[in-house]
């Protein structure tokens, strides 16, 4: 059996129309009532006053009391009183004497007759007065007033409209009023029409139940995305931002409603935020993380604003570096490996031709310059990380036919880092000097990277020279800029390591600079500040975790 369908309920725009629709109806309607009963009591008293007029204008004409005097005032004044009521477009004129005797009626053959209605206050006191009364023709608005001559009252004129023809002159008001109203509710409900299809147009035809779950939903999904949300309007203010991003980007509360240009962002990062134009995956570095950022328009018919997301790749890409490092040493122990096997082979030919001495030395020469590399590394930093680190990029520099050189005024001990400069950070400057670099050196004659690492009271100095072209000194700054490099594009982008390294030394408050080197090519030098006295350092394994100092090491190369 099917079930009835369930209505669904009128939109948002759809209930607004309705109750407009009626509210305009009873305004309309209630002031058409309103101005029917003012015009019917005020043509009431128009007609009253036009009565009272017409009979004091008989009252005091001069042929009404000549009239009056004679034998037979009927024979005078019915022709008068007909000319009067056609005149003045009275219903009728009747002239009585002081015993209310009609000598006019607009029905002859009521003349003579009583009159029907109020006259005694007219005859008696002299007063003027209106009243409604039914009389021989109807219900009618009549005026009363004396005929006195000389103090003397003569007799009486009444003069009156029928509540018929009274009751005419307002319906013809009443129907031009109802044409009025009937436009005005046609104009009021075209333009509630026109209003509610723009509403309904933007609520997409949802009802007001609908808006609210959609308002619900919306400020569930806004607070539960990890990754930063931003939307900007038309003219790239911010409109809103969720936790996420305002966490990533470093900003406050506040920032709803101020531009994108104030809030103090990288330039690179607000110039995106700022473009008209979509963009798709494009990494951007703030003062504390790395983030992957795309935008896309919101318009219909017109500019509205902008939907940013930003999505923190920190982690990764410091992953990534660390995959990228691992390769490199992949590819130079595959390398190292095949020396290796030439090696052993040139020493068991050696062997096998007789010559045991000559494969002795052989052996031992390859070992004693292996192990003076390892020496002069560790005589000259003995922290742990860095030395790993310029192991490892010797082997690589050397397998690009570069030559990675320690200098011999280096000199770091064990121990001698403080503990918030993680091993992460401190891969990342000088892993990143290191490889900019050997990119630089590599292909020149005397191709050669001289690395110094040194510290005083209160400063650790890594300084990475290299035999490349330079640096133009225009561009010292810019080199430390997202994206900028004199080096084509590879798969991956280029410009990235040498910001990555300046974020982070500025992360711990360093600087890092770069200029001509002594021999030609650029040098690059990042300062951080070491901790003061107060602040002791506690020795670190490779990891970035504390570890053993050199002199409570029991024995082993690094």
């Amino acid at each position: 059996m099917r079930l009835p369908r369930v209505p669904r309920p009128r939109s948002l725009a759809g209930q607004l129309f309705g109750m407009q629709a009626v509210l305009i109806a009873v305004l309309v309607a209630g002031y058409a009532l309103f101005t029917y009963v003012s015009d019917r009591g005020q043509a009431q008293e128009a007609a009253g006053r036009q009565a009272m007029a017409v009979a004091r204008s008989v009252a005091d004409s001069p042929s009404v009391h000549e009239a009056i005097g004679t034998a037979n005032p009927t024979e005078r004044l019915q022709p008068y009183a007909l000319q009067v009521q056609r005149d003045t477009e009275v219903d009728f004129v009747t002239i009585m004497n002081t015993k209310g005797i009609r000598w006019t009626h607009p029905e002859e053959k009521r003349i003579g007759e009583h009159f029907l209605g109020h006259f005694r206050p007219a005859v008696a006191d002299g007063r003027s007065f209106t009243e409604t009364y039914t009389g021989s023709l109807g219900a009618s608005v009549r005026a009363v007033t004396p005929i006195r001559s000389g103090g003397t009252t003569l007799g009486a004129v009444s003069a009156g409209i029928k509540v018929e023809a009274i009751t005419e002159r307002v319906q013809d008001q009443v129907t031009a009023l109802l044409g009025v109203a009937a436009g005005a509710l046609l104009l009021g409900g075209i333009g509630t029409y026109v209003i509610n299809a723009r509403l309904r147009r933007s609520t997409h035809g949802m009802n007001a139940a609908e808006l609210s779950r959609m308002h619900d939903y919306h400020q569930a999904a806004l607070h539960a995305v990890r990754e930063g949300l931003l939307m900007l309007d038309g003219r790239f203010r911010v409109a809103l931002m969720n936790d996420g991003g305002r966490e990533l980007l470093g900003v406050t509360d506040d920032v709803v409603g101020r531009s994108v240009a104030e809030l103090g962002l990288p330039a690179p990062l607000t110039g995106a935020l700022l473009s008209a134009e979509p963009r798709v995956d494009e990494v951007h570095l703030t003062d504390t993380g790395v983030l992957v950022v795309n935008t896309s328009p919101v318009s219909g018919g017109e500019r509205r604003g902008t939907v940013v997301t930003l999505r923190d790749v920190t982690e990764l890409q410091a992953l990534t570096g660390e995959l990228d490092s691992e390769r490199g040493f992949t590819q130079a122990l595959r390398s190292q490996a095949h020396e290796a096997a030439n090696r052993l082979h040139t020493m068991v030919s050696l062997i096998e031709l007789g010559r045991p001495e000559e494969a002795v030395d052989f052996a031992t020469a390859e070992l004693e310059l292996a192990q003076t590399l390892t020496d002069e590394v560790i005589s000259a930093v003995s922290e742990p990380v860095l030395a790993a680190l310029l192991l490892g990029k010797a082997a690589q520099a050397k397998e690009r036919g570069v030559e990675l050189v320690v200098a011999r005024d280096s000199g770091i001990d064990d121990g001698m880092l403080p503990a918030s400069l993680s091993a992460r950070d401190l891969v990342t400057v000088l892993g990143n000097l290191i490889d900019n670099a050997v990119d630089a050196a590599q292909g020149t004659a005397g191709a050669r990277v001289t690395v110094t690492a040194s510290t005083d009271d209160s400063v650790l100095s890594l300084r990475v020279a290299d035999t490349g072209s330079g640096v133009d000194p225009a561009h010292a700054e810019q080199v430390f800029q997202r994206g900028w490099s004199t080096k084509p594009a590879g798969p991956g982008g280029r410009g990235l390591g040498l910001a990555l390294a300046r974020q982070a030394v500025s992360r711990h408050a360093g600087t890092l600079t770069v200029r001509e080197a002594a021999g030609g090519g650029a040098e690059f030098e990042a300062r951080l500040p070491l901790p003061g006295p107060s602040e002791p350092s506690e020795p670190r394994g490779p990891s970035g975790r504390p570890g053993i100092s050199r002199s409570a090491r029991t024995g082993g190369a690094v």
